[in-house]
């Protein structure tokens, strides 16, 4: 059965799915569990981007005492299923709909936080030698109609003018002779970073660092409850516990339904699918005109995305069933099958030989938050887009443990509010999806 953070009362005992990513690694047979009593500065709960991270800028930069615990193997979660998108920007929120609500000054810092996010993460792939199968730089997003080409062209015009960023727009022969031949294109916006990854690689290349910091990560070793007291922070696992005079949750969608007060009910579950073709061959991509491997995203509001993969296979990937009872249920690959096949009508009959599932966490007001009080953190609600921004994220909370002062920015300094009647978030979603097919598809 599919972990569902709605409905299981922990993520513990389950494995890697079987995707193409877990394919192309040979999963590590000595695990660390988790098999006394101790005691650290910080405790990190989850051994995604986030969490590893987090405990490498804690050490490297500040020497504090810290050890990551991980419900399962390192790579079951979200950061060993994703499609590998390193893209500048997280949450729902466009530039121009920031300007609104904060303002231009706020709107500049956000772009340089998640500017600093993609420079970060290729940074760490370059110094510290991560073989990740890195891409092409380049994100285009692709205008699924008319009027979602002019807001590219509003967008566009935005970004160049107060971000200082040259975003391209291109028409739909333009994107046809440079880079696809998408049947469901009406032009798109091209940004000049951005780039794609092999995530299990990288998430990997992650451990590896701690490694060679003798930085403790326990596998296997799901915290099954959390105290607090006067000593601290009480983690107890099934073979052990932790003493921490911090804690910082890292498990982003893959928290428990209950698990912490300033987490609960602050975050919406949403399953992500995700489909990878057999390779394609010459002919296949001849006919679908694709010359790149750059990252590729529609605008749509229940979004597709996809990219060509190191050995020509196409990975495609979008929403998912609402529950994670119906996660493997054929007929949601078959929806992605279907959308691939209208924007490459050669494709119908190309077989699909991976498909797999993964939680993302959505915040209430579509954006992510960082967040430390009173010694326990969380990085949580990147939307689907925390591959770069996880990076950020876990040096800011480290700067933060160490008693340095975040920047002024709602990422940092608002806690994630909860939602409204948190009961029925799975009915609202329904709901939402209903809607948003519809306007995708007449509006």
């Amino acid at each position: 059965m599919t972990y569902d953070p709605l409905y299981s009362l922990n993520p513990a005992n389950q494995g890697w799915p079987d995707s193409y990513w877990a394919s192309t690694v040979k999963p590590s047979t000595d695990m660390r569990v988790l098999g006394r009593d101790r005691r650290v500065d910080v405790a990190i709960i989850g051994g995604g981007y986030t969490g590893l991270l987090t405990a490498y800028y804690l050490v490297s930069l500040y020497g504090i005492d810290c050890c990551v615990l991980e419900a399962n193997q390192i790579g079951f979660g979200a950061s060993g299923r994703n499609a590998g998108f390193v893209l500048k920007g997280s949450g729902r929120l466009s530039y121009p709909q920031m300007h609104k609500k904060w303002g231009m000054e706020v709107t500049k810092g956000i772009y340089l936080e998640f500017t600093d996010a993609v420079t970060r993460v290729e940074q760490l792939i370059h110094e510290q030698h991560i073989d990740c199968e890195k891409q092409a730089s380049g994100y285009l997003k692709i205008a699924h109609n008319p009027k979602a080409f002019e807001k590219l062209r509003r967008s566009s015009a935005f970004i160049t003018a107060h971000l200082g960023e040259d975003a391209t727009l291109l028409s739909n022969d333009e994107l046809k002779a440079a880079y696809m031949d998408n049947r469901q294109a009406c032009g798109a916006l091209r940004l000049a970073d951005g780039f794609g990854v092999n995530p299990l690689k990288l998430l990997l290349g992650y451990r590896s660092m701690l490694d060679r910091l003798g930085v403790d990560v326990y596998e296997s070793s799901c915290v099954l409850q959390w105290k607090k007291g006067m000593q601290g922070h009480h983690l107890i696992t099934e073979n052990g516990s932790v003493l921490a005079k911090q804690v910082i949750s890292a498990g982003n969608a893959y928290t428990p339904k209950v698990f912490q007060p300033e987490i609960d009910e602050r975050f919406l579950p949403i399953l992500s699918n995700i489909i990878v073709t057999e390779p394609l061959s010459a002919e296949q991509l001849k006919e679908t005109g694709l010359m790149t491997h750059q990252v590729i995203m529609d605008t749509r509001l229940l979004k597709y995305y996809y990219r060509l993969l190191p050995d020509n296979r196409l990975l495609f990937g979008g929403r998912g069933a609402v529950s994670g009872k119906a996660a493997d249920q054929p007929i949601y690959g078959q929806h992605l099958k279907r959308a691939m096949s209208d924007c490459f009508p050669c494709l119908a009959d190309c077989a699909i030989e991976y498909n797999w599932t993964g939680w993302i966490a959505a915040a209430l007001d579509d954006m992510p938050h960082v967040f430390q009080r009173d010694g326990m953190g969380y990085s949580l609600g990147y939307c689907g887009a925390g591959v770069a921004f996880s990076a950020q994220a876990a040096f800011r909370l480290a700067q933060s443990l160490a008693g340095e002062t975040l920047p002024a920015l709602p990422l940092y300094q608002q806690p994630l509010s909860r939602f409204p009647y948190a009961r029925f978030r799975r009915l609202g979603q329904r709901g939402y999806y209903h809607y948003a097919w519809l306007k995708d598809r007449y509006f």
